[in-house]
């Protein structure tokens, strides 16, 4: 008599789309401790694998996108089922569609789906970003239950233009629009005022609500990435969204403090590790 198959569902898992970079602390190499921290698996499916990221002078770069699928194809054979799937900068319009597939398969009522749609910053898309892949991308965003935007990114997906003066009640009505295109949750991040940063949210059939932090220096690279994947491990955790997006905002500030006391470079990232500790489930 055949043993029977083993059941590798028994812990709540997150599958992690984004890219692999060895260096410069952004991406899965950030997310995946930080969704463990909370008590997640952390499944991750490449993007693209990198020496480091591409804000440095040279990297070695290698795309994963004809590996994808087949990827996909040996969690299919092991029966995998996810809580969670959470993804982030996708390189091309076959990827969008691979993880639009992915989405179709592997979502459903009890799996939260968030897409941080990274497709540019300070007003201009990335130079990857054609305006076909902004509206893949827009697409994959409505079938979403929570986005985080950067507000670049919130005015691309909105077809709005870019105003670097946008503050904090018209990042809201942006917000609110974008959840009418689908996602029932928003944070459109990074709003600056003189001395704070903000992250915007919009939840349906919730109050909107404002989380500022100080402003500290310039930008670091994996910001964004540190963000989602506490957000994402919240929503499959049962977390509330405003006491998630307190959370997030509030560990991101702590680790850009301490890069910046450790004299950390810009490029490096956030020094998480020193403050990883301190996330609670």
């Amino acid at each position: 008599m055949e043993s029977p198959a083993p059941n590798h569902n028994h812990q709540k898992k997150i599958a992690l789309i984004n890219d692999v970079t060895g260096f410069g602390r952004c991406s899965a190499a950030v997310q995946l401790p930080i969704i463990s921290q909370l008590g997640v698996q952390c499944c991750v499916l490449p993007t693209s694998i990198l020496s480091n990221h591409t804000g440095f002078p040279s990297y070695s770069f290698q795309d994963f996108t004809p590996h994808m699928r087949e990827h996909i194809a040996e969690w299919r054979k092991l029966g995998l089922q996810f809580r969670g799937i959470c993804t982030g900068f996708l390189g091309s319009a076959e990827q969008i569609a691979i993880v639009s597939e992915f989405i179709e398969e592997f979502g459903g009522p009890r799996c939260t789906v968030l897409v941080d749609p990274v497709m540019g910053d300070e007003g201009k898309p990335y130079g990857t970003y054609t305006p076909e892949m902004c509206a893949r991308m827009a697409e994959l965003a409505a079938h979403a239950d929570i986005i985080t935007p950067n507000l670049t990114e919130a005015c691309i997906l909105a077809g709005r233009d870019y105003d670097a003066s946008i503050g904090t009640p018209e990042a809201l009505q942006l917000a609110r629009e974008l959840s009418e295109m689908g996602p029932s949750r928003v944070v459109v991040t990074g709003v600056e005022a003189a001395n704070t940063v903000a992250n915007v949210c919009f939840e349906r059939g919730a109050e909107p609500f404002t989380v500022a932090t100080e402003r500290l220096g310039g930008q670091r690279s994996g910001c964004g990435d540190v963000f989602s994947a506490i957000i994402a491990a919240d929503a499959v955790n049962g977390v509330p969204f405003e006491a998630s997006v307190r959370k997030a905002s509030q560990f991101t500030h702590d680790c850009v403090r301490v890069s910046i006391d450790l004299g950390i470079p810009h490029t490096d990232g956030l020094a998480f590790e020193e403050k990883l500790h301190t996330l609670a489930r």
